[in-house]
């Protein structure tokens, strides 16, 4: 609990004014009280050594109790105080206060202070609680005569009228306390209500000024050390303000910038926290808005990437690397640091993504490779057979008809491998335009089947076209539904052995329609299909231009799925054959 400044002086007064009177108490009580037992002391010694004088010189044997008991109790009447006389081994002779025959049951007093101190001194006294009269007690011991060791007079007298002196001194302390309490809570409200008052205007003051509200102002005009807190909380108040504003400014055109940007910007602090992320690298890393002041190791679950801010917050230079980020959609980021300052291990993280970029080159290289590597053997073939037939035309004219069939089958080669090229073209740069239209699935099937059928039976190849129900009916682009068909049979039958089947089957559930080309060839190895349908990639190279292949069929075969709003997938067991699906969505039809 807080104190606020008035209960502060309140309590300081109190205080004071407790402390002083708890003080003067302990020591008025003290000197009170050691003044009175010391007169008390005093005057006991005196009697106790005219007591012991008269003892003294009493004929009373010292073995005879009931004589010593007399005199003990005249004596104590003589005295006006309790009088006990003490043999010297500590046997009480007698007593003023008790009878003989209670005397032969007190215990020995030889180990009493003031008799122990009377028998080496010749006299003693002691304060302590009587065990016999159940009070406290003065007690003063005078040694009798001159034998040795000595018997010992003692004379004790209650002191009540000691504690009833300290209790009335300790009354009057206490009521003038409560006097000086009350005046004390009055003026220190009066003082406390003087001195707070601008203390209070100025704390209302402040309190607007940190909620928000920098035009408040104090605007005091005393001169006292209040007054000049005041006008310097005024003048804080307005550079505050001014400064503020800047910053607003400032903050909300950074803002403007970093957010409008597409590069991703991160700000890390020593201990690998967030800072800032913008908008752009959010979107990158998948990540919301609740990441700042969090450990990046929280934020983003990427190894790579925390080693590589670890190593740019020890090593504080400007670094470079790529990432890559896995997920539904790979992206490759270009990520460059830099610390922000000489001292403090922040550091500043611009992140660049650079997929689209780093897939066009990637793509640019395949396809130069591939399309040089695809024409340079029908190339090298035609100009080897040109060169043959120029002399087997004059040497040899019947061997001249294998080397122009050699030349044709190379040259369908390359026309082939044009027209696909100029198809995928088409199909990339969204030229192949659709004509919907109802298409009979099955009978689409079987005129693709009946076009291979021939090329089939030399194969020994079972070509097979079965459906759960017929007609099978859906609304999609002929032309675009025959071609993927027959790239898949096509390759189907280049690849299958003799012996093998081939079925071509359509299936539908409520929103889409299946047709499959499947086969019992030989398979494809599983770490081939996800490449399987990228232009020019080839499982078996050297078996695929032997059977005469492009390498662009599986590829066309994607993108006239996709053209059609469908897509294609493919499932293989080595030794099993393999089976692609193409899935296109049931639409309305006309």
């Amino acid at each position: 609990m807080k104190l606020g400044l008035r209960l502060k002086l309140f309590a300081l007064l109190v205080g004071l004014v407790v402390l002083s009177f708890a003080v003067a108490d302990a020591y008025l009580t003290r000197a009170l009280e050691r003044e009175k037992i010391d007169a008390i002391r005093d005057d006991l010694f005196v009697r106790a050594a005219l007591v012991a004088d008269v003892a003294a010189r009493s004929p009373s044997v010292l073995d005879d109790r009931k004589n010593w008991d007399e005199v003990a109790d005249r004596l104590g009447k003589a005295a006006d105080a309790r009088v006990t006389i003490v043999a010297s081994d500590g046997t009480v002779l007698g007593d003023s206060e008790l009878t003989p025959e209670n005397l032969a049951s007190l215990e020995n007093h030889g180990t009493r202070p003031e008799i122990v101190e009377a028998q080496q001194h010749g006299r003693g006294s002691s304060v302590r609680l009587s065990a016999t009269l159940d009070q406290r007690m003065m007690y003063v011991a005078v040694a009798i005569g001159d034998a040795t060791p000595h018997p010992v007079v003692r004379l004790a007298t209650p002191l009540r009228d000691v504690d009833d002196a300290v209790a009335k001194l300790r009354q009057l302390i206490w009521i003038a306390s409560l006097a000086a309490l009350g005046l004390a809570i009055v003026a220190s409200s009066i003082a406390a209500q003087t001195t707070t008052r601008d203390v209070r205007s100025l704390t209302a003051t402040a309190r607007k000024m940190a909620a928000g509200d920098l035009d408040a102002r104090a605007r005091s005009t005393a001169s006292d050390e209040l007054g000049q807190l005041a006008r310097a909380l005024d003048g804080l108040a307005t550079s505050l303000s001014t400064t503020l504003n800047d910053l607003r400014d400032e903050r909300d055109l950074q803002r403007a910038i970093l957010d409008g940007m597409s590069e991703g910007v991160l700000v890390l602090d020593g201990e690998g926290r967030v800072v800032m992320m913008n908008v752009a690298l959010r979107g990158m890393l998948l990540v919301g808005s609740d990441v700042k002041g969090k450990l990046l190791v929280e934020a983003v679950r990427h190894s790579e990437l925390h080693d590589f801010a670890k190593r740019a917050r020890e090593e504080r230079g400007r670094l470079t690397t790529e990432l890559d980020l896995p997920g539904l959609q790979p992206r490759r980021l270009l990520v460059k640091t830099t610390p922000i300052a000489d001292e403090g291990e922040d550091v500043l993280a611009v992140f660049v993504d650079v997929t689209d970029l780093r897939r066009l080159e990637s793509l640019r290289r395949d396809f130069v490779a591939n399309v040089s590597h695809e024409l340079r053997t029908p190339v090298t073939a035609v100009r080897s057979a040109a060169e043959t037939l120029r002399s087997a035309l004059l040497e040899d004219p019947a061997r001249a008809g294998r080397f122009v069939d050699i030349i044709d089958r190379n040259a369908q080669r390359l026309h082939a491998l044009i027209e696909d090229l100029l198809e995928l073209s088409r199909l990339e740069s969204n030229q192949f335009k659709l004509k919907k239209e109802n298409v009979d699935i099955l009978a689409t099937a079987r005129l693709v089947a009946s076009l291979f059928r021939e090329r089939a039976e030399t194969k020994k190849v079972k070509l097979v076209v079965k459906s759960e129900r017929s007609p099978l009916t859906l609304r999609t682009d002929q032309r675009g539904l025959e071609q993927v068909l027959t790239n898949l049979v096509d390759n189907a039958i280049k690849y299958c052995p003799e012996g093998s089947a081939i079925t071509i089957a359509a299936s539908e559930d409520s929103g889409s329609v299946h047709v499959a080309v499947s086969d019992d060839g030989p398979g494809i190895d599983r770490k081939h299909l996800p490449r399987l349908f990228e232009r020019f990639y080839r499982v078996d190279a050297g078996r695929s231009r032997d059977v005469g292949g492009t390498g662009l069929g599986l590829s066309i075969v994607k993108h006239l799925a996709e053209a059609m709003g469908g897509e294609v997938a493919v499932e293989s067991i080595v030794g099993s054959g393999s089976k692609f699906v193409l899935t296109l969505p049931r639409q309305r039809e006309a």
